[in-house]
């Protein structure tokens, strides 16, 4: 009996409510809509998740109550909300185990009225003795009988059967196989290859490969015997959808291709089978049925087929329940499979269910795709965790079976890794393979991975493209594995503003909030033709400007027009050297770029923007967590007609250590190619700068004073010896790069003057730093005196150790008829934009308020002044900040009385720190050389790492310092960043860890990088063109003592989503250290900061001056060494570990 058999009449006059009575339950409801009045209303699922849920769907339509069961592991699972009624089963068993247990499914069904079981898939789907004590307890088994089910369980029966009625199976020999002469006549039958152990070829060859196999089989198992089979390269793996009555009807819902396999699991699924022969098509579906007959099978089935590479068929066996994949067969049939099994298994025939062969009919093809939480990347190991984010795909021609996708869910080690089964369909192949395509990508699944990258792989390779798979093609394809991974940048930016909501900014050197809390103003800038008409129209950048003679006619032709101005250039340091020197190098990307096609306006006659280069380049990466390649190309796409300068040291690049000739060309070429033109370029110690590339502006590193005639260093005939060597090199332009804000006036007219005359036709570029409040003036008197460029930085972001201001000097200029072409007003709008900028990053400014001229004395470079400052108070030696000037004079002595500039100035700079931190005079220096660690940039300069300075390297100390050399790792990547890790392998190893945890952040407006968000404030941030996140922090949640951590939850495009983020402050662990003795064998920390790496352990010997661990405080690295030898009698720190001064380290025993 069927189990709606008045399905599709409308109810009788008595089914209608009348006023008054009661509210109807859901299952009134459901029985009325479907006008069912059969007795089979309750059915029980054993199974779980997506195929649970599948029953449960088609249950409801039929006005079916449904229970399902669960396991302990499974108590939330969605499949256990979806049913009408759940209950655990067997409790105390594995989390597998309960679902096979098969005395408790049974119990529960008899205990709560249940009228019929589906098996769905996998557990107990095909065990006979399952489906026999389900119907011995008198309730309706969805699937075939119990004996059905066990002869076609046995592969060997099954293939027996085929063979009877018929139908081709692979040929393979009857029996064993003992002798040779009886194999090679199956070979001449059936053809090659076969499978023994292995053959292919002649007789002769298949005779040597039988003698083997029989060796090795008697070998392996004492008998001789094999079989052999016929082996099918390349076959595709057809199977036809079943449904039988129990009145022996049978019909097929035509085929699927279910070829795209890994390890004989399905990946994606096809119906109907593309390039499938008509002929062999038809075979197949007829001897599916054929052997569903044969059997007396009832209910759903799938009969599986190999077909070969010349359409030959060969029957596998019989799955007896429903697949996973039958979706796409119900997608192209329009029939309900589910629908069918129960109501075939209720009763109903096929003719009565309207399912006969000639009334089945196709459409159009479908497509299904598995995703599950396996990482392709790692052999498709199953991931688990929680789904942070689930947003699914959804349209015309998309249909999704899923259990655990949704946001929040548990993925277990339990169960299998299926998250969700994606089915297409559309009126042809091409048309749904898109479709899924388009499906994919609308999947968002963060928390877990997926294999959505190697679906996409997959479907659009060419071999899938064209429909023409096989069994073993994922494991013939490692192209397949050649992966594009999702960015996952909204969770990755939540978990970074996450943990700026809880711990407060880590970048290094922020003293509290920005100064700024709200978006930075771009100004109004006054139109180019018509000053009073409407503002410039800055949506396209400035074409025009001195770039162009670069590109189009080359660097000398632009020395050449550089010197032939009227008046007087200007470079613009406001993007390096300005903010290095006032705000810590701290400026980012974006807020450069936020004023950068305006600048291309106001300042397009300027020679050039310095913007990259010198410390910007590592500390892009090390504290703001940027790609400085990135910064250059960006900028150079917003600013296209100024000429783009950086600060190169000849040996160095951008680095601090010597590295070879062809790293630091290979550098240069890269920097023009990503769009730099002039390179400033210096050696901190004066050697001569080598060509690189672009317009080479060589510098003559400024200390001393040519105008006293006390200094006899470096006096006037070493600048001009020294400008003659450079000049010989065939530079284009000479640069003066004052770094300390040393030259005056007066000297300024003797040095430029000199050069002038000496050299007329050489463009020079003068660089200082207006520390001791006199740069104007000594711009305004190298102006005079013959400079064609002088440095200057907007009016906001100037003075006191940066740059002169650019409204002073260019406003002095225009009245000397040495204008520079910069108008007032742009200036002024510009400054406007900068004055907010500087409050923005006001979190970095060092407590320096007023000129200091005794820069004179102890000659810092301006950029170190603030720098340094900082990092004393960062090493507790914020107090002593005129003792570590004073030290600065004594340690640049020690050190030969250096020209000081990035990286020679480190190296002053570390020792001067260093002598105050340990109490150290100059003579004390000298007397106690042998026994002292020093800093390692001071190690490094006295081996020669930076160059030789002048005169060469003061005795006693170059043969007392020790040093060690740290491993270098390597890896393929970009060839930029190739060059960014010659350069700072440690910074660029620590970059890429950050990006791949928090990914790009250089799109996060500074105000929301810097301060912690505020509850409820909207955060408006691109990540892409066209692409913006609307972000906002719902609520910060309560501490998890268990784990230190706490959810802060956001709003993101309007989805809610939480990230989990370490409390810092959660679990403070308080360590006491001891302190080290005046013992010899009592090592202690030289100075405050971390250990980044321990050389030893307890019991090892050393000897005297080896280095037992290295520790780091800001960018200054300093070994401690061994002061006796003897063994190591206990150590006491750990890489990471903070120390203070004089906390023991190690502790030695003679």
């Amino acid at each position: 009996m069927t189990l709606n058999p008045h399905y599709g009449q409308s109810p009788g006059p008595g089914s209608v409510s009348l006023p008054g009575t009661p509210v109807h339950s859901i299952q009134t409801i459901r029985r009325r809509v479907a006008g069912h009045h059969g007795p089979l209303t309750k059915i029980l699922v054993a199974n779980r998740g997506e195929i649970a849920i599948r029953v449960f769907r088609t249950a409801h339509e039929l006005a079916m109550h449904t229970v399902a069961i669960y396991s302990y592991e499974d108590r939330l699972s969605a499949h256990r909300q979806k049913a009408d009624e759940a209950y655990q089963v067997g409790q105390g068993l594995t989390p597998v185990g309960a679902y096979l247990a098969q005395e408790d499914i049974v119990r529960i069904a008899l205990e709560h009225g249940v009228d019929m079981i589906h098996p769905g898939y996998g557990f107990l789907s095909e065990n006979a003795h399952f489906a026999k004590m389900v119907e011995d307890a008198g309730i309706v088994f969805v699937g075939p009988s119990p004996d059905v089910i066990d002869s076609l369980g046995d592969k060997t029966k099954a293939r027996t059967l085929a063979m009877k009625v018929g139908v081709p199976v692979v040929p393979g020999t009857p029996g064993p196989v003992a002798r040779f002469e009886d194999g090679w006549s199956f070979t001449e039958q059936h053809g090659y290859p076969v499978i023994i152990k292995a053959a292919m070829g002649e007789k002769a060859e298949f005779e040597d490969a039988f003698t083997r196999a029989v060796s090795e089989a008697k070998s392996a198992f004492g008998d001789g015997t094999v079989f052999i089979e016929r082996f099918l390269e390349r076959p595709r793996h057809i199977e036809v959808q079943i449904l039988a009555d129990a009145e022996g009807n049978v019909v097929h819902l035509f085929e699927r291709d279910c070829s795209v396999q890994r390890r004989h699991q399905k990946v994606v699924e096809v119906a109907p089978a593309t390039h499938l022969p008509e002929i062999t098509r038809n075979a197949i579906l007829a001897d599916a049925i054929k052997l569903a007959k044969s059997v007396g099978y009832r209910n759903a089935g799938t009969a599986e087929f190999l077909v070969d590479q010349a359409g030959r068929h060969y029957f596998i066996e019989i799955n007896p329940r429903i697949q996973v994949e039958h979706t796409i067969t119900e997608e192209i049939t329009g029939i309900d499979i589910v629908s069918a099994q129960i109501q075939i298994a209720a009763g109903g025939t096929l003719p009565q269910l309207g399912l006969t062969q000639e009334a089945i009919s196709k459409r159009g093809f479908a497509i299904q795709c598995r995703i599950t939480t396996e990482d392709p990347a790692v052999n498709f190991q199953p991931d688990t965790g929680k789904i942070e984010v689930y947003r699914s795909a959804g349209g015309n021609g998309v249909r999704l079976d899923s259990s655990s996708g949704f946001a929040g869910a548990q993925i277990t080690p339990h169960y299998d890794s299926l998250l969700v089964k994606v089915s297409v369909s559309g009126t042809t192949y091409e048309i749904a393979r898109r479709k899924m395509l388009r499906a994919l990508v609308e999947f968002r699944i963060r928390g877990v991975k997926t294999n959505i990258p190697f679906l996409f792989r997959l479907l659009t390779h060419d071999v899938f493209i064209n429909g023409k798979t096989w069994t073993t093609f994922i494991d013939d394809t490692p192209d397949l594995f050649k992966l594009v991974q999702s960015q996952n940048r909204a969770q990755k930016l939540l978990a970074y503003l996450g943990d700026l909501a809880v711990n407060g900014s880590g970048i290094k050197g922020q003293v509290g909030e920005p100064g700024l809390h709200e978006e930075v103003q771009v100004p109004k800038f006054p139109n180019r033709e018509d000053p009073s008409g409407l503002p410039l129209d800055a949506s396209l950048p400035c074409e025009q400007g001195w770039r162009t003679i670069i590109i189009e006619h080359g660097p000398a032709a632009f020395a050449k027009a550089v010197r032939e101005y009227p008046g007087v250039l200007i470079m613009d340091t406001t993007w390096r050297d300005a903010h290095q020197s006032l705000l810590a190098t701290r400026l980012r990307t974006i807020d450069m770029a936020n004023i950068a096609k305006e600048t291309s306006y106001a300042l397009a006659n300027a020679y050039s923007l310095e913007c990259w280069g010198g410390a910007t380049f590592d500390v892009a990466m090390r504290f703001l967590y940027e790609d400085p390649w990135d910064r250059l190309r960006k900028l150079r796409k917003l600013v296209p007609n100024i000429p783009f300068q950086a600060l190169i040291r000849g040996a160095n690049a951008v680095g601090y250590t010597s590295y070879p000739d062809n790293a630091i060309y290979d550098f240069s070429k890269k920097a023009v190619e990503n769009g730099l033109d002039i390179f400033r370029v210096f050696d901190a110690l004066n050697y001569i700068a080598k060509r690189a590339g672009g317009v080479v502006e060589a510098v003559v590193c400024y200390s001393g004073d040519v105008a006293d005639p006390k200094k006899s260093k470096y006096t006037l005939d070493y600048y001009m010896d020294f400008v003659a060597e450079l000049v010989a090199e065939g530079i284009h332009v000479l640069g003066i790069k004052d770094m300390a804000g040393l030259l005056k006036p007066q000297a300024a007219t003797i040095l430029i003057g000199a050069i002038r005359k000496k050299y007329p036709d050489l463009p020079i570029h003068v660089h200082s730093h207006d520390t001791a409040g006199i740069a104007v003036s000594s711009m305004l008197a190298a102006a005079a005196a013959g400079a064609d460029v002088v440095d200057v930085a907007i009016d906001s972001m100037s003075g006191i150790t940066s740059q002169p201001s650019m409204g002073a000097v260019c406003g002095a200029l225009e009245q000397t008829g040495l204008g520079t072409g910069i108008k007032y007003a742009d200036i002024q709008a510009l400054n406007l934009y900068w004055s907010q900028v500087r409050l923005l990053y006001s979190c970095f400014e060092a407590p320096v308020r007023a000129s200091d001229s005794s820069v004179f004395e102890h000659e810092m470079p301006g950029g170190q002044y603030t720098n340094l400052m900082f990092q004393a108070s960062q090493l507790g030696l914020g107090t002593q900040w005129a003792e570590i000037k004073k030290k600065y004079i004594e340690a640049n002595a020690l050190c030969g009385d250096i020209i000081k500039v990035t990286p020679s100035s480190k190296v002053v700079g570390d020792f001067a720190q260093w002598m105050t931190s340990n109490s150290l005079s100059k003579q004390d220096v000298l007397d106690k050389a042998e026994h002292l660690d020093f800093p390692s940039s001071v190690v490094e300069f006295f081996q020669g790492y930076l160059g030789q300075p002048v005169g060469g390297f003061p005795e006693p100390l170059r043969t007392h310092v020790k040093a060690d050399l740290r491993a270098k790792f390597g890896k393929h990547i970009t060839d930029v960043d190739v060059s960014s890790y010659v350069m700072f392998p440690k910074v660029f190893e620590e970059y890429q860890g950050f990006v791949e945890k928090y990914s790009d952040l250089s799109v996060v407006p500074t105000r929301f990088f810097l301060g912690k968000p505020k509850i409820g404030e909207e955060m408006h941030i691109s990540i892409e063109k066209g692409k913006t996140l609307i972000i906002k922090v719902l609520a910060i949640g309560s501490v998890d003592e268990h784990r230190g951590t706490r959810d802060v939850w956001f709003e993101v495009n309007g989805e809610s989503r939480a990230v989990a983020v370490e409390d810092n402050s959660a679990a403070i662990e308080t360590v006491r250290r001891e302190k080290a003795t005046a013992d010899p064998g009592s090592v202690g920390a030289p100075m405050s900061g971390v250990v980044v790496e321990v050389r030893v352990k307890e019991g090892q010997e050393v000897k005297k001056g080896d280095v037992l661990c290295v520790q780091s405080a800001m960018k200054m690295e300093s070994a401690v060494s061994a002061p006796v030898s003897g063994h190591i009698k206990r150590v006491l720190v750990h890489e990471g570990d903070s120390l203070s001064q004089g906390d023991l380290v190690v502790e030695l025993s003679n």
